[in-house]
């Protein structure tokens, strides 16, 4: 690193000085178990009632609300679903009078409500995004933000033209462990990025989106029709209602499922807009139910210099049959030490290589003569110094969000006071693009087998 950006670094995390003496770095050599706690901001209030409606009640959907009914002066009013018996499942959480209807537009009509939790199948998200907002609604809407990236910028159209508060669901880009890490790696903690690499692999049936199947199902407790939209006509089938994110109609795979999370932290903790180059391949290996999307997954994603980072390259995984258990994780690679995240922890590792290049070890030297060996070990000496000899030990540190800690709920905070003092918001129309935008990219290069030349600035294919 740089004299200049060594003490940028160290201006920037004087936040974390609990971390740090006034002696500098060696400081941070701390025992293996030792973890530096993070502490939230305490910004929780309810100056302003806020009324929400879910639409859509699968698992995101109630999860969702049960996250955002924790956030102090938010109240439900009601809900939207094509499965009945989702609507008996919010009534048992929620109360016996609570408002339900299978058709979105009515919730959209109601003065009462403010904003909208929309948690439907992927091809439903745009139309809906853009019809709340248009109703004068703030949105919440689940990642991706689309399922094709064209969709994506008349949302961003609306949301500019009504004024709404739009926040899209990746809400790991309000964790308090992504803020520490971005505020680090801003500082120069890692030296200059050049890789990252990010994988999501599971291994069991419900994380593959095996997902149960209640025995009521039937045309008369679903609304099929409806369901489908825009898609294409296809005959009820429960499976693809129940678990539709196995289905290119109605979702956007592994790809717009997962690797937008991942895709969403980097572009926030490198504050980069996206990759220029673009390309994927998968297929499907193990889970063969029917389903028509991969579930192994890989790409390469090329970004261009920007956001204060040169050039880097990024590589995705997700695997749903990894043998050795699973796992979620991502490492930022720089020339000076690596961060690695995963949930609301992460580790840095920093080091940084001696300035002479050494000799000895797997090189040449060893096949030298003596009378060589000789020479060369004078002529070392004289070029450098024992200073620019000297290779400093690596030093590691944890960072971990308390006990309890869900940044689920900090995002929805953003959201809430997005709509009540104007706040900007971490993650909006815009980003929701940039971060969607490659992730379905992948589906279409691994479809395609070809490199797809995205556009991080105007978010559009070349």
């Amino acid at each position: 690193m740089k004299v200049s950006s060594r003490r940028r670094f160290l201006r920037r995390i004087g936040s974390t000085a609990a971390l740090f003496s006034a002696t500098g770095l060696p400081a941070l050599a701390m025992d293996d178990q030792k973890i530096q706690v993070l502490k939230p901001e305490h910004r929780y209030s309810s100056s302003d009632t806020i009324r929400i409606a879910g639409i859509g009640m699968g698992l995101m959907g109630f999860g969702d609300m049960q996250v955002a009914l924790k956030v102090p002066g938010v109240e439900i009013a009601g809900v939207c679903d094509l499965y009945d018996g989702h609507f008996d499942r919010a009534r048992e959480l929620w109360g016996k009078d609570l408002y339900c209807t299978r058709d979105y537009r009515e919730l959209l009509e109601r003065k009462d409500i403010d904003a909208v939790i929309i948690a439907t199948p992927d091809h439903w998200h745009d139309h809906i995004s853009i019809a709340a907002m248009r109703k004068g609604k703030h949105v919440y809407c689940e990642k991706p933000m689309v399922q094709h990236w064209e969709e994506g910028h008349a949302v961003i159209k609306t949301q500019r033209e009504t004024g709404k508060v739009y926040i899209v669901g990746s809400q790991g880009v309000s964790s308090i462990a992504l803020a520490e890490a971005r505020k680090l790696i801003s500082g120069g903690a890692l030296g200059e990025i050049n890789l990252v690499e990010a994988v999501n692999d599971r291994y069991n049936a419900l994380g593959a989106w095996q997902y149960s199947i209640p025995r009521d199902a039937s045309p008369e407790t679903i609304d099929w029709d409806r369901f489908l939209g825009d898609a294409p006509k296809h005959p009820y089938d429960p499976v693809r209602f129940f678990r539709w994110r196995n289905y290119r109609d109605y979702g956007t795979g592994v790809a717009g499922d997962l690797f937008v999370h991942l895709i969403s932290a980097v572009h926030h903790a490198l504050d980069v807009n996206g990759p220029d180059r673009i390309f994927a391949s998968g297929a499907l290996r193990y889970w063969k139910d029917g389903r028509d999307v991969p579930d192994v997954l890989t790409a390469i994603l090329d970004y261009p210099a920007g956001g204060g980072q040169g050039p880097f390259q990024m590589q995705l995984r997700v695997n749903f049959a990894d043998g050795s258990g699973g796992g979620n994780r991502t490492r930022i690679y720089g020339s000076e030490g690596m961060l690695e995240w995963g949930g609301d922890r992460f580790t840095l590792k920093r080091q940084r290589l001696s300035k002479a290049p050494g000799y000895g070890g797997w090189d040449t030297y060893n096949v030298f003569s003596a009378e060589q060996k000789k020479a060369y070990e004078e002529w070392y000496k004289s070029q450098w110094s024992e200073a620019d000899r000297k290779r400093e030990d690596p030093v590691e540190t944890r960072y971990a969000a308390p006990a309890g800690y869900d940044a689920r709920v900090d995002h929805f905070m953003n959201f809430f006071e997005g709509i009540r003092s104007g706040k900007p918001i971490v993650e909006d129309a815009s980003f929701g693009l940039r971060a969607a935008g490659p992730a379905v990219l992948c589906n279409l290069s691994q479809e395609q087998g070809r490199i797809i030349r995205w556009d991080p600035q105007s978010m559009r294919v070349k």
